[in-house]
């Protein structure tokens, strides 16, 4: 699943892919541009809703969704929500399911994934980022949730990044543990327009849930370990050669 995220450009970048934020959104939002962000921190992250027209948010990734009711509960499973199955939205009965409607934008610069290579006792990190703009927006869901913090009893929101079955591409690179195959939910500019409009129906949502991102339009490269503590700076995504590396096959 995706667990590691960047957002490494300026927030009013993000007009230039969604001018229309500019009549609705929040300029005065505070977002230091960013490297490398783990899900298991629940990190503050910039997001566009449309739930006071469209707006530019700032949400804190991972929901605590209320069979978590003690704050052991919470350390231990929330991690579990950071990410959501696409294919879980439309199906009846799930946590997801009853949000739909609560839809979002995650806008990134890039994600890292790891690679299991037969044979190497260490997983190969890679970041990987669209070949073809600076950021691009994941789809995704929020939720208000118990904040369990007794200094802010109020309710947060929070929310969850989709992820969907890999392209060619990211199925040679996330192909190990239990969740392998699997990729973020990446959208086109159209598609995210189109993913967080409030009269989109199951059908609508359905749609917009089968597109895959092709293989060709992104970009990625072997780097260096994300789960270890570094600079938050561009040495994080600088590109390591790995002897004896098998190539990746584009």
């Amino acid at each position: 699943m995706c667990y590691d995220i960047a957002f490494s450009a300026n927030i009013e970048s993000i007009f230039k892919y969604l001018p229309q934020l500019k009549a609705g959104g929040n300029l005065d939002i505070h977002f230091d541009p960013t490297w490398h962000k783990i899900g298991m921190s629940y990190p503050q992250w910039p997001v566009i809703t449309h739930r006071n027209g469209l707006q530019l948010e700032q949400f804190t990734w991972g929901p605590i969704p209320k069979l978590l009711d003690t704050l052991e509960k919470v350390k231990r499973q929330r991690q579990l929500y950071l990410n959501a199955r696409s294919e879980k939205v439309l199906e009846n009965g799930t946590m997801w399911n009853a949000i739909r409607h609560q839809r979002c934008l995650i806008p990134a610069t890039g994600f890292f994934e790891y690679r299991q290579v037969p044979g190497w006792k260490n997983k190969v990190a890679y970041h990987i980022k669209s070949r073809e703009q600076e950021i691009f927006f994941i789809a995704g869901l929020w939720a208000l949730s118990n904040s369990w913090d007794v200094d802010k009893p109020e309710r947060i929101p929070t929310f969850t990044l989709l992820t969907r079955s890999a392209n060619p591409l990211m199925a040679q690179i996330h192909n190990g543990g239990d969740n392998a195959g699997r990729m973020p939910m990446m959208l086109t500019n159209e598609l995210a327009e189109e993913w967080v409009k409030p009269s989109l129906t199951d059908t609508d949502i359905r749609e917009i849930l089968r597109y895959k991102l092709p293989a060709g339009q992104l970009d990625c490269w072997p780097v260096n370990s994300v789960r270890k503590v570094k600079p938050d700076d561009a040495t994080v995504i600088a590109p390591v050669i790995h002897e004896g590396l098998p190539a990746l096959q584009l």
